[in-house]
């Protein structure tokens, strides 16, 4: 998240009033975390009873393209998946505009994110994204996810100029052997449905108001698309499950993530067969977009690109791995 277009609190009281029933606002404040959109904590009043949301202004994502990932979240949430469930305005529409930008507000869930994270921070995330995944089956509405490898093949070129020989000698190497993976029978006959596709630590919250850190939710969901489950399953290892400073899987997280994740959906043989690849593919399409952020950067009040090295050490580790998928023991209950 980030602050592309600011917004006062007048400006957001008077779209507010016009359109919601959500009370007035009485605080708003810019997030600066996260490259795509303008976000921002909104506070409201109603009466003597205080309400908190999320303000996103879109700054890439078109109002046609919007309600896949809006209606994915309401479908989620009345499933009992803990997301942000987003306000829909006084016409029935879910998302609107403000300040010449399509724009939503969606409730703010509790808890705190955790960028150190424990195995049982892996555990609950694995497992809650099984059920993600089984809840999103009978989402009606379909969008491919935007940064999968069509994105790939026509950003590399732009991010070429930029790297040095061996950097150009890896993406290119790796590209290609994506283009034959996702161009193979077992890559195509894996399942797939709603996919979060970004499920970084920053994207996840815990609640420890019961004195034990339990899921407060996932948020974020403005790169989700129909991919792989396998592939938004990857994206997450290789974020939550790494040291940091090498990319190196940390085996005890990775195991717990899997293992948790397994409870609920147990993976099929393609699957286990395809792990590697999915893991690099998951590695590259990070190394991509920060390389294209980075080098090719826009201008926002608040936003701080994230170093595109970081991915290229992943990816470089994920091409020397071979990583078997943990059988699920049976350890963990799968209610």
């Amino acid at each position: 998240m980030a602050v592309f277009t600011s917004v006062t609190l007048d400006e957001v009281n008077a779209w507010l009033q016009k359109n919601y029933q959500v009370g007035t606002a009485s605080e708003i404040k810019g997030i600066s975390t996260g490259i795509e959109n303008s976000n921002f904590f909104l506070t409201t009043q109603t009466g003597g009873t205080q309400e908190e949301f999320v303000l996103t202004l879109f700054e890439r994502l078109s109002k046609e393209q919007l309600p896949y990932y809006l209606e994915l979240m309401e479908h989620l949430s009345k499933k009992g998946v803990k997301v942000p469930a987003p306000i829909r305005d006084n016409a029935h529409q879910i998302v609107g505009d403000l300040n010449g930008k399509p724009a939503t507000i969606v409730t703010k869930l509790s808890g705190k994110s955790f960028l150190n994270p424990s195995v049982r921070h892996c555990e609950l995330v694995g497992n809650a994204l099984a059920k993600m995944h089984l809840a999103g089956l009978d989402f009606q509405s379909s969008q491919a996810n935007l940064r999968s490898i069509d994105w790939w093949k026509n950003t590399v070129p732009l991010v070429i100029p930029h790297l040095n020989k061996a950097q150009d000698q890896l993406i290119q190497s790796e590209l290609a052997a994506q283009i034959d993976f996702f161009n193979s029978v077992e890559y195509k006959s894996l399942p797939s449905g709603p996919s979060h596709c970004d499920l970084f630590r920053d994207n996840v919250l815990f609640d420890n108001s019961s004195g034990e850190d339990e899921l407060g939710g996932f948020f974020d969901f403005y790169f989700a698309g129909n991919d792989k489950w396998l592939f938004d399953l990857a994206v997450t290892i290789n974020d939550w499950c790494i040291d940091l400073a090498t990319g190196e899987i940390d085996q005890a997280r990775y195991t717990g993530m899997i293992e948790m994740y397994q409870a609920i959906r147990p993976f099929e043989t393609a699957e286990i067969n395809s792990w590697n690849m999915m893991l690099r593919a998951a590695a590259l399409r990070f190394w991509v977009s920060r390389l294209w952020d980075y080098h090719l950067p826009r201008e926002a009040k608040m936003l701080t690109p994230h170093d595109p090295t970081h991915f290229e050490r992943i990816l470089i580790s994920r091409r020397e791995l071979i990583s078997n998928i943990p059988h699920h023991s049976g350890k963990y209950a799968t209610k």
